[in-house]
């Protein structure tokens, strides 16, 4: 039997959605924010030459800097204020997250509730300020040290560049948070989804001037047609996999009432650690070509630092079998820190909940953890066919890295969150109509019933 929210969500239709005026309101200040953020991405960093800095740009555009333009929605290209996007911040969110399970400090922090969690918060945006200046001084280095880039070079320049892509990234954190608060929620996700998306006109444009020149055949853009759609697919039947775990409550007794035992479910999502393991995979994979590419361009750069960078090129054998290896073990870390197994069994037996057949406990810890492990295989080699197929298609056909794995998983799995967010915006208002109606008809009766 259905329970009331699925039969609520099976009632929604546009009729609701024109009815919803609180949630209109966060959609139009959510596509706000996002065209602010989209308007950032064209402001340049002050002092540096913008037809000088699009050469080197384009000399350089393979490695890790070509991925973080696609990130950025272009402002990398560009070398704008949202440079940095919000890069350093996830960084420093996945570093605190790593040292929570280091830190007793910061693990009985965690354990505080709200108040733990804004202060482990403030700490990740602290981090992320540092992030930021390294960074950000990183960049200002690098462009003094390109032919005729800056215009004026100096501490001057060193100082404003970093203040700027530091304000930048600071702004997007702030946006993210007020999306996340007054709009439909996944602030964070949404700016990295719409920098995506920026780059779908031209990535569209760049495949079609292929076929027209004939450097790319029809059957080839038909391919890739099927093929994204084949991804997107298999990305949202993944997505919304999940293990469930059978979970009995026995009977309590609340005064002189006996209530039955109850039943439920501990779901386990089949990909845990969602798109971070693909990200962080092919960032460490293309700083060897970043690195490259940089030395060469100031007339250096080790012959070994180069062959290597040529056996790490995107399609080469070797880069494809550790790519696979990398994301396989990021999956695995990643989900034993977003994912505490004995912490889970302790919530349970201080609940009265039990798996049947596994005693509370240790045993029950162990038990998840078993389960968790053998659905986590299945989603690393998700992953990893999600990555290397078509990364293997567009080395071959050398068309844009946007049609890559990455990207496509990064905007299915924000779109699915996004369309979740606004559906529970429909039923809370759906369920608040049905309360309204209910405490009027109990009204009526009533004063019925007095006449």
């Amino acid at each position: 039997m259905a329970s009331a929210a699925e039969q609520l969500a099976s009632n929604l239709s546009f009729s609701t959605f024109s009815k919803a005026k609180e949630l209109q309101k966060r959609i139009l200040f959510t596509l706000g924010a996002l065209l602010v953020y989209r308007l950032g991405t064209y402001i340049p960093v002050p002092g540096i030459d913008p037809a000088a800095y699009a050469r080197t740009f384009e000399q350089a555009s393979g490695g890790l800097t070509g991925m973080l333009n696609m990130f950025s929605g272009g402002a990398v290209r560009r070398m704008a204020l949202f440079a940095l996007n919000l890069i350093p911040y996830i960084t420093a969110s996945i570093v605190l997250q790593v040292l929570t399970t280091a830190s007793p400090k910061l693990e009985a922090l965690k354990k505080e509730g709200e108040s733990g969690r804004r202060k482990i918060n403030q700490y990740t945006r602290y981090l992320a300020v540092v992030f930021c200046v390294i960074q950000g001084y990183g960049i200002a280095i690098g462009l003094e040290s390109s032919q005729g880039v800056v215009l004026n070079p100096g501490w001057f320049f060193r100082l404003s560049t970093v203040v700027t892509l530091v304000g930048g990234t600071m702004f997007l954190m702030w946006l993210g948070e007020q999306i996340t608060q007054r709009g439909v929620g996944n602030g964070i996700s949404l700016i990295i989804f719409a920098g995506i998306v920026a780059s779908l006109p031209g990535t569209v444009v760049q495949t079609l001037e292929l076929s027209r020149t004939g450097a790319l055949p029809t059957i080839g853009v038909v391919g890739l047609l099927v093929l994204a759609i084949a991804v997107i697919a298999t990305i949202v039947f993944f997505e919304r996999a999940q293990r469930r775990l059978l979970i009995q409550y026995p009977k309590r007794q609340v005064g002189n009432k006996m209530f039955q035992g109850d039943t439920s479910h501990l779901p386990l999502k089949l990909n845990t650690s969602g798109v971070i393991p693909v990200i962080f995979a092919s960032s460490l994979l293309l700083m060897p070509a970043t690195f490259t590419s940089f030395l060469s361009q100031n007339g250096g750069g080790a012959s070994w630092l180069q062959v290597v960078a040529a056996m790490l090129g995107r399609g080469q054998p070797l880069y494809l079998l550790l790519y696979a290896l990398l994301i396989g073990f990021f999956a695995f870390f990643y989900t034993s820190i977003v994912f505490n197994p004995t912490e889970t069994a302790e919530n349970l037996k201080k609940s009265g909940g039990f798996i049947p057949g596994i005693r509370p406990g240790e045993k029950t810890a162990a038990h998840i953890d078993y389960v968790l492990s053998r659905i986590t295989v299945v989603g690393a080699a998700y992953l990893m066919l999600i990555a290397l197929i078509p990364e293997i298609l567009v080395a071959r056909l050398n068309v844009s890295a946007f049609l890559g794995g990455t990207s496509l998983l990064i905007m299915v799995t924000v779109t699915l969150d996004t369309i979740s967010q606004i559906q529970s915006h429909l039923i809370a208002q759906q369920y608040d109509g049905l309360v309204k109606r209910s405490r009027l008809g109990g009204r009526r009766k009533g004063k019925k019933s007095r006449r």
